[in-house]
């Protein structure tokens, strides 16, 4: 398995991007972890003592072990993510397409969570020192700007949040340290025999899981963030997270036993600092929940690019704001999570009502992505016993937390179902309408028009419609091509040119293939050249066609002078023109229900969506866009009767 240089070595820059950028939602978990486990129950060695337990073992078995030892080596040439690990093995079980959609919109969904519960406990820490200070508008400004920051890149993001996130870890582990020191039997915590003595024998320890799994929520996105920091920079700076991380529940477990038989009625988190260094340790916690967003919102755009190559959904602009591999910036994506985030601040008001919202979502993911993990490891790294293994602890783990999560649905839990669900149809509607598409398309064989080519192109009596007539096609075939330029050439409207150009673009499984292939069909008359083009490469084809065009007049293969008689003694370049074809429903249409409201949706959603010829990077002033109409299922044709007056 080869890697990309971003994730074949070690650097100082790639571990400070990390910490910016990856461990945002896990780091700042401190904040409400053990708050939310204690609630308002009576501080007790049970409740402490197994909470940290079940913290420190759903960090180990979950975040390390499934997740940055075992997931992030199914990397796809250096990319993670589920789609990534869906495609990988893909051609196993056509199935697996359903817990990849499924895991795809949880995580997409906990992207538009996570930013609203991270940045409103920060703000509202501030209430600590202000009472009276109005949170909601202050959220808002921050998520604004957070979304505003995107556009310059996640190495621009990772630089400036990578020093303030291992200020903000050096200080969870120096507080946490110092509060072990005054009870450091806390440490016996570790023991997992107190986290099996919570969940069976203290009265609805089970369902506090709920909590305990918000300590692990952003495992998901440390792996789809795999493509923007690399595997070594990922594994090596956890070692850092986790024991700060660490130490700090422990310290407040220590902080907490202090305090035995009496209920909580503040922050454990911000308890374990002393008065002097309160406002400096408020003003980093705010700054290290605003980061905390960071990692879903890096984690989304690398979703979304890769959903766009599984035909999963719609063509949207996709913006590489740097020269680095790995940098990605979704433009409709960004503001659509803004606009997400935003519902959900003013909707739940307080991040403890968010709480309810949270975490659902992402178990559906984790589950999804054990699934396909386990398949994996049985047909890739031919394992059995470690697949069913794996299958096995992690189905029971998550189906744990699951089931835990399940007891918030009818406090908030439900509308992070709502959202999931939401993003889960519009995959559902584009891979359809995808696979109606393709089974609809009509190839013929291009050798048997070559003479009719020929004859076109020399016929006088035919206004020339360009030089150079470039189409593009979906044909994977190269001896084919669709019907529908068939017709367009030489029916529709004929269109003699001098030379036919068919251009066909192929999105490879590996993120940074950039190859392609000439074939001459006819000399000199027709060319076909086959695009290679990884699903991270941004498709410029206006620019690599005009580069492989250079090439071939380098090397004497086609002479594109102009053929205007005039023209051609000045030796001037012939012009030339791109057809993109676009399809749409056709009114001739008697579909079942079900095909009827998927191709329905599919063209509402398209309207909104990058046209054929945006997508594929082409200069708008030289390309004609032809509708072309999709008869699905010909409307029968009704009985007239002729009569004559």
């Amino acid at each position: 398995m080869s890697l990309s240089p971003t994730a074949s070595r070690i650097s100082t820059a790639g571990l400070l991007i990390s910490l910016g950028i990856i461990y945002g939602d896990i780091g700042t978990s401190p904040l409400y972890v053990m708050k939310a486990i204690i609630g308002s129950a009576p501080i007790s060695e049970i409740l402490v003592y197994g909470g940290i337990s079940c913290v420190f073992w759903t960090l180990t078995l979950q975040t390390t072990i499934k997740y940055v030892l075992l997931t992030l080596q199914a990397d796809n040439n250096g990319e993670g993510g589920i789609f990534s690990l869906y495609t990988l093995i893909r051609r196993k079980a056509s199935w697996l397409i359903v817990p990849a959609m499924i895991g795809g919109a949880a995580l997409l969904a906990d992207g538009i969570i996570t930013p609203p519960i991270s940045v409103s406990s920060a703000v509202e820490g501030l209430r600590i020192l202000y009472p009276d200070i109005p949170t909601v508008p202050i959220v808002l400004v921050i998520l604004t700007l957070i979304f505003l920051l995107q556009s310059f890149g996640t190495e621009i993001v990772g630089k400036a949040f990578g020093p303030i996130m291992f200020l903000w870890f050096a200080m969870l582990g120096s507080l946490g340290a110092i509060s072990v020191i005054t009870h450091p039997e806390i440490l016996q915590a570790l023991n997992p025999y107190y986290a099996y003595n919570l969940l069976v024998n203290y009265p609805q320890g089970f369902w506090l899981l709920g909590a305990v799994f918000l300590c692990t929520t952003g495992a998901e996105a440390l792996y789809s963030d795999l493509g923007h920091c690399g595997r070594p920079n990922i594994r090596i700076s956890w070692i850092f997270v986790k024991l700060c991380l660490v130490l700090n529940y422990l310290g407040q477990g220590a902080w907490l036993m202090g305090h035995a038989g009496s209920r909580l009625t503040g922050n454990p988190f911000y308890s374990l600092m002393p008065n002097w260094f309160l406002l400096t340790g408020i003003i980093i916690a705010t700054i290290a929940a605003i980061i905390a967003s960071q990692a879903l919102i890096s984690g989304s755009f690398t979703l979304i690019s890769e959903a766009i190559r599984l035909n999963l959904w719609p063509k949207v602009k996709l913006v590489y704001p740097t020269n680095l591999k790995g940098q990605l910036y979704v433009p409709s994506i960004n503001w659509l999570l803004w606009l997400g985030c935003v519902g959900i601040v003013l909707y739940f008001q307080e991040s403890e009502h968010m709480e309810a919202a949270y975490g659902l979502a992402i178990a559906m993911g984790m589950l999804s992505t054990t699934i396909l993990m386990s398949y994996y490891l049985f047909h890739k790294v031919k394992s059995v016993v470690l697949a069913a293994i794996f299958f096995s602890v992690y189905l029971c783990i998550e189906s744990a937390f699951m089931l835990a999560n399940l007891s918030k649905f009818s406090h908030g839990g439900w509308v992070s179902l709502l959202i999931a669900g939401i993003l889960l149809t519009i995959m559902y509607i584009w891979i359809n309408a995808f696979q109606i598409k393709q089974s609809l398309t009509e190839y013929v064989t291009l050798k048997d028009y070559l003479p009719a080519l020929r004859e076109l192109s020399e016929d006088d009596t035919i206004p020339k419609y360009t030089t150079h007539l470039v189409f593009m096609t979906s044909a994977p075939d190269p001896e084919e091509i669709e019907s529908k330029v068939i017709y367009s050439i030489f029916q529709k409207r004929p269109k003699r040119a001098d030379i036919y150009w068919f251009v066909h673009v192929e999105t490879t499984d590996q993120p940074y293939t950039m190859e392609y292939h000439v074939r001459k069909l006819g000399e000199e008359d027709v060319i076909r050249v086959d695009f290679r083009l990884g699903f991270r490469v941004e498709q410029r084809i206006n620019l690599f066609f005009r580069k492989v065009v250079e090439e071939m007049v380098a090397n004497k293969e086609v002479d594109i002078t102009s053929r205007y008689t005039s023209l051609n003694r000045q030796h001037l370049i012939g012009d030339f023109r791109f057809v993109v074809l676009e399809k749409f429903l056709s009114y001739e249409n008697d579909l079942p229900f079900i095909k009827r409201v998927i191709m329905e949706w599919y063209f509402n959603i398209k309207q909104f969506t990058s046209s054929e010829s945006k997508w594929f990077g082409l200069d708008t002033s030289s390309v004609k866009v032809e509708k072309v109409p999709l008869v699905i299922m010909p409307a029968q044709l009704p009985e007239l009767q002729r009569i004559t007056k």
